[in-house]
């Protein structure tokens, strides 16, 4: 049986992120918002974390980074993106030419996105890639366990193949706050992840990221 695990509402939350000031150097373990270079990065610990991506989206279109998301959450908010653009005082066309999302509504059609990946970065040249979902869509009660787990192991494939790319892939999921069989799921790709971080309360409610889990992969050309 799958069933997500009681949580408070994300609604008490603030998920603005923290300036570069509230992250300090004597408290190693909270990380900055934003995406390592390369290599393979998990985020998870909150109900509301496959929409969290969307704050990391206003660094790396500043900095001139294609992103390609995968949004298996169809969490994607237009608007809140044009909230950014506006903030920023930049047109919304600049958000729109450097981010492309597609949609996947069952794991299957995830697994083939993620499978598809590097032929979609022949045409779009991205340096980002965000994955929502994942491994969530995969504990469906619909889908048969060893349909699930099949499927699973061939998207996990595929994100392993993406390593030598230059590019930095970026998982936001919520499947910590589900209770089922399938959980193990997650610790298999927490395991092949190069990064883990959790999105956790602070004492003043807003949220901050806790480095779990941190082997930087080899470093590799972004020319």
């Amino acid at each position: 049986m799958c069933h997500r695990a009681s949580a408070v509402p994300a609604a008490r939350f603030a998920v603005d992120p923290p300036s570069p000031a509230a992250t300090s150097e004597s408290v190693p373990r909270h990380l900055s918002w934003k995406l390592p270079e390369t290599g393979l990065a998990v985020f998870h610990g909150h109900p509301d974390v496959p929409r969290l991506f969307h704050y990391f989206l206003p660094r790396l279109v500043m900095q001139g980074k294609p992103v390609l998301c995968l949004d298996g959450a169809n969490r994607f908010d237009p608007l809140l993106i044009a909230r950014f653009a506006r903030e920023r005082e930049v047109e919304p066309a600049v958000f729109n030419q450097r981010v492309r999302v597609a949609r996947a509504f069952t794991c299957f059609q995830l697994t083939e996105l993620l499978v598809r990946t590097p032929q979609w970065l022949e045409k779009f040249a991205a340096r980002v890639l965000i994955v929502t979902a994942f491994p969530d869509l995969y504990f469906d009660e619909d889908v048969r366990e060893r349909e699930a787990a099949v499927s699973f192991r061939r998207a996990l494939e595929a994100l392993r193949v993406l390593r030598p790319l230059p590019l930095s892939t970026a998982v936001f999921t919520d499947a910590t706050s589900f209770e089922t069989p399938r959980k193990r799921f997650f610790a298999q790709l927490a395991a092949q992840a190069d990064q883990v971080s959790r999105f956790a309360v602070q004492e003043d409610n807003k949220l901050a990221l806790v480095g779990e889990k941190f082997a930087p992969p080899v470093l590799r050309s972004l020319a």
